[in-house]
Order: C-alpha cells, then sequence, then structure tokens
C-alpha cells in the first residue's frame, strides 16, 4: 500500500514535468524552426537576386555608416577654424598691445622718477655744500667777534638786524658778550638781553 502511494506521487509529478517540455517543443516547433525557416528562404533569394542582406542591413540601421565628407563640408569646416584662429590672434595680439602700452608706461613714469629722484639729489648735495660754506663763513664772522675789542664790535652789532645780531650774540662766548653789553648804550644792551631770553 505504502508502495502505491509512492508510485502515486511520482505520477503527477512526471505529468506536470512532461507537460513543461511539451510547452517548450511546441513553441520551438510552432516559432522557431519556422522563424529559421524563412529566413534561410529569405536568404536563398536575396542571394538569386543578388542583393547583399548585410549590407542593406546597414543600410538601414545605419550601424557602421561613415560619414561622407565632401570637399565643401571640409573647405567649410577649414575655413570656419580659419576665421576663429584668426579672431584668437587678434585678440592676444590686442592683450599684447595694451601690455606694451602698460610696460612703456610704467618705464616712462620710472624713468621721470629717477631724474626727478636725481634733480633731488643734486639739489640736496648743492646746498649741504652751500650750508658748509655759510656755517664756515658764518665761524668766521663769530671767531672775528671774538678776536674784536668789544669798542669796535659793539656799534657794528647795533647797526645789524636784529636777526643777525642776535644770532652773532647768542654764538659768542658769554665773557665777550659781557664786555660787548658794556660798550652799548643801556637801551641797546637791553633790547638784545631781551631778545637772548625770548629765544
Amino acid at each position: 500500500m505504502a508502495n502505491r502511494n509512492k508510485s502515486n506521487k511520482s505520477i503527477p509529478q512526471e505529468k506536470n514535468s512532461a507537460k513543461g517540455i511539451s510547452k517548450m517543443k511546441m513553441f520551438f516547433y510552432w516559432f522557431i524552426i519556422p522563424l529559421l525557416f524563412a529566413l534561410a528562404l529569405l536568404l536563398i533569394i536575396a542571394q538569386i537576386l543578388n542583393v547583399n542582406v548585410f549590407e542593406k542591413a546597414k543600410d538601414l540601421t545605419g550601424v557602421g555608416k561613415t560619414e561622407v565628407v565632401t570637399e565643401d563640408k571640409q573647405t567649410n569646416r577649414l575655413e570656419e577654424r580659419v576665421v576663429s584662429l584668426q579672431a584668437e590672434i587678434q585678440q592676444k595680439e590686442a592683450e599684447i598691445n595694451q601690455l606694451q602700452v602698460k610696460i612703456e608706461n610704467s618705464s616712462k613714469s620710472n624713468e621721470a622718477l629717477l631724474v626727478e629722484q636725481q634733480r633731488l639729489l643734486d639739489e640736496i648735495e648743492t646746498l649741504q655744500r652751500e650750508q658748509t660754506s655759510t656755517k664756515q663763513a658764518y665761524s668766521e664772522i663769530v671767531s672775528t667777534f671774538e678776536k674784536m675789542s668789544a669798542k669796535a664790535a659793539a656799534p657794528v652789532i647795533t647797526k645789524m638786524s636784529d636777526a643777525e645780531a642776535l644770532r652773532i650774540l647768542t654764538s659768542l662766548k658769554p665773557d665777550t658778550v659781557a664786555k660787548i653789553y658794556e660798550k652799548m648804550t643801556p637801551e641797546d644792551a637791553a633790547k638784545y638781553t631781551e631778545l637772548m631770553t625770548e629765544q
């Protein structure tokens, strides 16, 4: 009994697998084989008519088709490229010209600054020479007043402008200034003393 149940169970499984295989066979027999037969028949007819099926398929699909470039198209492309390159060259030349103008302007301003610097250095040198000679002359004047007698120096100082007289009096030794004040009138001595204290 148990053997019968086992054999009954295996029968439906075999029927199901046989149905699955038979459906595949039916599909294969009804569609695949007729399709292959029709394709073989079409290839034979195309061969008889001297038609290359593969070339026609390429033409229809566009696969493997290279673009035909005529001389006009190629010339147009080259002309467009030349025009774009010329425009680029003109742009670069304009930039170069602008940079050259900037360089020239900066070099001119540098030259002007160098000229101004040299002029100022010359002027400073001239002023230093003048100052040195003025100091020498002034020190000579002061030494002259130191050597002069107070009686001779007092009238000379009173005849000078107040600024010059004050400058000389402040450069002299205090003993010499005291002797010169003794030989001045009291008003002049008071005036120069007051000027010296204000300084």
